[in-house]
């Protein structure tokens, strides 16, 4: 990664790991959420616990795939 003077650097996914966050969509519980991150990120659990930004892609994943399949 190449910085120019006085750049920032991007932002990198290197959040805390954080308890369940209640879901937001209606009709959506933290069981569905829950199951369906596992699936997102089983590939890196149980080394690397969740971070928020990752139950947040889980739950708008989640409501995408339903509302594709209705």
């Amino acid at each position: 990664m190449f910085l120019l003077t006085n750049e920032i650097p991007m932002k990198t996914n290197l959040e805390k790991p954080v308890a369940q966050p209640k879901p937001v969509t209606p009709g959506v519980t933290k069981g569905m959420v829950r199951q369906h991150a596992y699936e997102m990120f089983s590939d890196k659990l149980p080394d690397h616990p969740l971070t928020l930004e990752n139950w947040i892609l889980a739950e708008k994943d989640l409501v995408k795939n339903q509302q594709t399949e209705a």
